[in-house]
């Protein structure tokens, strides 16, 4: 289990793939980890270098006092990237992955060579939201937002899965400064101007059964981007890899077919 170290923070992550496949970073949602990818990797095209990490204050990454800003996740994931050698990426963001990924691409084209954005948008909510959740969080812990978060990550059949215990036990054991701290990035983050000036080739998938960042909130930062590509996957959720992995993995292949980074 590799810790990369980078000074003042140690990022969990897992580098699989041969060392000369193309670079694909998959960046995962606030409450989950790196495990969030664990039922896609087998299905998405061969001899990819695929980078999981978990971040600040999510699974066996170092957790600092909250507040985060978005600033400092993406210069973790920039930090992690360059000590890794990887350029020329495709970055795959789910949620606040999704504004990771973007703020990355504005800062660092070196590094990302295209953008899947996943069940996110160029801004996720608003400061009133987050703030009314954080003091929730602060005052009950994390415990008190999880069944409302299953409600808006999956559909109903999903939720009266065994595995659907499996996502609620990762959100409450979530660290409680690397929620909070998470959560006051996202309540602080807005890319609609510098997304619509990106310039790559980007998708967006959405779940039909989104209820936290539903498909015309995806569609919207879409049309921020020239040339964009839209997917949408029916019956799906917040966290289509976990509850419809083969579509998600399906739109996913076709585009880095497209764009030849397979």
């Amino acid at each position: 289990m590799p810790m990369a170290d980078l000074g003042d923070l140690g990022l969990h992550y897992q580098l699989s793939g041969p060392d000369s496949g193309a670079p694909l970073v998959l960046i995962h949602a606030l409450g989950t980890d790196l495990r969030l990818w664990d039922g896609i990797l087998d299905l998405l095209p061969k001899g990819l270098r695929v980078l999981r990490f978990s971040l600040r204050g999510h699974g066996l990454s170092d957790a600092p006092p909250a507040p985060y800003a978005m600033g400092a996740l993406v210069r973790d994931v920039e930090r992690l990237m360059d000590l890794l050698a990887l350029r020329d990426a495709v970055v795959v963001g789910l949620s606040i992955g999704g504004l990771v990924a973007q703020g990355l691409a504005v800062k660092r084209l070196d590094l990302v060579r295209a953008l899947v954005l996943s069940n996110t948008a160029a801004r996720i909510g608003n400061a009133d939201i987050w703030g009314q959740r954080i003091a929730l969080v602060e005052a009950q812990g994390v415990e008190a937002v999880a069944d409302a978060t299953m409600e808006r990550w999956f559909a109903r059949p999903f939720r009266a899965t065994p595995e659907a215990r499996l996502w609620r036990n990762m959100v409450t054991r979530t660290p409680l400064a690397g929620y909070l701290g998470c959560s006051a990035a996202i309540a602080g983050a807005d890319f609609y101007t510098t997304t619509a000036g990106l310039r790559l080739p980007v998708l967006g998938i959405a779940g039909s059964e989104d209820g936290s960042t539903p498909p015309d909130l995806v569609r919207e930062t879409l049309d921020l981007v020239p040339g964009s590509r839209f997917v949408l996957i029916r019956g799906a959720g917040h966290l289509p890899c976990v509850d419809q992995p083969q579509a998600w993995a399906e739109a996913v292949g076709q585009f880095l077919q497209d764009i030849g980074h397979c």
